[in-house]
């Protein structure tokens, strides 16, 4: 018999963004400067450095409408990644005028463009469920965002951009 690994049960993670501030705390409460950020009345661009070991900058568009952050991660040389954009499924908020709320609801997809879209942590997202982190309306909603987002970014040929600009009249810049 196969061995299931465990799952790293924790609470959804919460990410605050200070428009004004210029600051990003991130879930474990570390507050970070943000080099840029961009308000549009779809959403919220962000770019700032990293001291993370296996990237050096990263640049998020927070997509309320659709519920999705998506990411780009500049990676160091050493622990570059077949990835072009990680996006976050989640609750995305303005909480009030200058500041942004982030609550991830577990899944997430890696889009390789021209190629795939892989859906991860499910397992995270069951876990949670089970143990009352997410309620069974926030999983079914993240399970609908997910295979929306595939769906469409599929039918785009894989390419997130094309995607997002269709369905919602939105062009991301990327530094």
């Amino acid at each position: 018999m196969t061995q299931v690994p465990a799952v790293h049960l924790h609470r959804p993670k919460v990410e605050y963004f200070d428009v004004g501030e210029l600051t990003n705390t991130d879930p474990k409460g570390f507050v970070r400067t943000v080099e840029r950020y961009h308000v549009e009345p779809w959403g919220l661009y962000m770019a700032r450095t990293a001291d993370h070991p296996e990237f050096h900058y990263l640049e998020s568009w927070i997509l309320p409408a659709v519920s999705l952050r998506a990411t780009v991660f500049h990676y160091t040389p050493a622990h570059r990644r077949d990835q072009d954009y990680y996006i976050d499924i989640g609750e995305f908020a303005e909480i009030e005028p200058g500041r942004w709320r982030s609550i991830d609801h577990y899944l997430d997809l890696v889009v390789r463009t021209g190629r795939d879209v892989r859906l991860l942590d499910v397992d995270e997202l069951l876990a949670a469920h089970a143990a009352g982190y997410l309620g069974p309306v926030q999983a079914q909603q993240a399970i609908e965002v997910a295979t929306t987002a595939i769906d469409g970014i599929a039918r785009h040929g894989h390419d997130f951009g094309s995607w997002i600009e269709e369905s919602q009249g939105v062009t991301l810049t990327w530094l």
